[in-house]
């Protein structure tokens, strides 16, 4: 399942994707990851969600960022959820590498179990292969 979280910047998307990370944690039956740009919301986690920052890999493009994702996945495989902060702050995605990136997620959100919660800014400039991932949670 994937979930896109959009809004205006300074809109809340950030609270309401840490306000549901944290609930999940009760009820969840496998790990979750917190991907961000930075680290701003690594105290408003609970301590058994996993934190990770972008700002120290370099990550650049779709690929990278995809390849960044199956490195988390093969390091643990009982992730089940992963929460990804301001996508479009993390890497540069033009339509088509939109496509290929959330093609490659949705495949490997099928294959593996895996839930993906992201959130992104201006839902005017949403990719068409994001429009229907797209939920307006903050307004």
């Amino acid at each position: 399942m994937i979930q896109v979280l959009c809004d205006q910047r300074g809109a809340g998307k950030t609270k309401v994707l840490i306000d549901m990370a944290n609930n999940k944690v009760d009820d969840n039956k496998g790990h979750i990851i917190f991907i961000d740009d930075d680290k701003r919301a690594l105290f408003e986690l609970h301590r058994d969600i996993r934190f990770i920052t972008t700002c120290d890999y370099n990550l650049k493009n779709s690929e990278g960022f995809y390849g960044f994702l199956c490195g988390i996945f093969s390091a643990d495989y009982d992730i089940d959820t992963i929460f990804i902060d301001g996508l479009f702050n993390i890497v540069n995605l033009d339509v088509e590498d939109a496509a290929h990136l959330f093609y490659g997620i949705e495949k490997f959100s099928k294959e593996y179990g895996v839930d993906f919660y992201i959130s992104a800014n201006e839902e005017e400039e949403m990719p068409d292969c994001m429009r229907k991932y797209m939920n307006l949670v903050c307004a």
